[in-house]
């Protein structure tokens, strides 16, 4: 519980920190974070929870993974493949498109905020 409590500090100290516009990139960083929540995950036996909380790093990851295998799968003997997206990951794609960096971030954290309703919604079964 203190390492959970700890780990949840460091983000929201890191989120107060980093409005827009953002001074601090979390970097790799975030990748450590991500993974101490599925060491947590792990010892509370709730990675399915966590699985759904994570849903929009899933579909970022994904989108890269996606956007590798399209390319290399439609890649022709000049060697130039195409793109399933104008960019990856997924943010990238969607700033090409025309939207803001704040428009993407309220996108996500209202999408994150419906992922945790519905990991509470499923808790209570």
């Amino acid at each position: 519980m203190i390492f959970c409590a700890c780990l949840m500090g460091s983000c929201l100290g890191f989120l107060t920190h980093s409005y827009h516009p953002a001074r601090v990139f979390m970097g790799d960083t975030g990748s450590r974070s991500r993974g101490a929540l599925a060491a947590v995950g792990l010892i509370s036996n709730t990675l399915w929870a966590l699985l759904i909380l994570s849903g929009i790093f899933f579909v970022e990851v994904l989108s890269v993974i996606a956007q590798v295998s399209y390319y290399k799968a439609t890649k022709g003997p000049d060697g130039v493949g195409k793109r399933l997206l104008g960019m990856a990951p997924l943010h990238h794609h969607l700033e090409l498109s025309g939207w803001s960096g704040t428009q993407i971030a309220a996108t996500f954290y209202g999408i994150a905020s419906l992922l945790v309703v519905v990991c509470l919604w499923i808790g209570r079964f």
